[in-house]
């Protein structure tokens, strides 16, 4: 019994390990939206294998994986924001696949699948509002030495309405998180199914 409990924890650990190095991998497939939001603000597909692995695995390993991604992302790439955007990309990362996962994995279904999907993205929609507003964006202005109404004017270039920080967080990080959410959960749904028996 207990070396059976050891052999599933070593393989439940490995699957962890292999999920956070396909996420970092996967976070450099990154490109812009220039049609939403400044082009420093780009979509990659990290949280796909976020996402699949919290899936099979449940929320605790989702967090897990999106962890190693962010640690791999720190000794590969660095930080030039000393943390912050590491610490906001592992928090609305884990915004969007706990609650997904949370709710796929009462009952184990398609449906249940799009809604756990749907909800993740609006909690991490909603995360992205809040820490866009009160942390990212006063952040990137101090450490890039760049005047908060710049950023703004980058957002005005894209909608000519945005005068403020809170109209930029609502008219560009909002739909760029949306978008984000929705093409990440078109893949988990596409993919989970072809997947998930190498997970299990």
């Amino acid at each position: 019994m207990s070396e059976s409990t050891n052999t599933s924890t070593i393989r439940r650990t490995a699957r962890i390990a292999v999920l956070g190095a396909v996420s970092f991998v996967l976070m450099m497939i990154e490109f812009p939206l220039p049609f939403v939001a400044p082009p420093f603000y780009k979509l990659d597909f990290s949280e796909l294998a976020v996402m699949i692995g919290g899936f099979a695995m449940g929320p605790g390993a989702a967090c897990m994986i999106e962890g190693i991604k962010v640690l791999l992302n720190l000794l590969f790439q660095g930080t030039d924001t000393m943390f912050v955007g590491e610490a906001a990309n592992f928090l609305i990362g884990c915004a969007f696949a706990v609650p997904a996962s949370m709710i796929y994995h009462r009952c184990k279904t398609k449906a249940n699948a799009i809604k756990g999907l749907v909800c993740g993205t609006l909690v991490m929609t909603l995360m992205g509002i809040v820490f866009n507003y009160f942390v990212l964006l006063p952040a990137y202005s101090y450490f890039y030495h760049l005047d908060l109404n710049i950023i703004i004017g980058m957002g005005a270039a894209i909608f000519p309405f945005i005068d403020t920080k809170l109209k930029f967080v609502i008219a560009c990080v909002t739909p760029f998180n949306l978008i984000k959410g929705a093409v990440i959960s078109i893949l988990t749904v596409v993919l989970y199914k072809r997947i998930s028996p190498l997970l299990h």
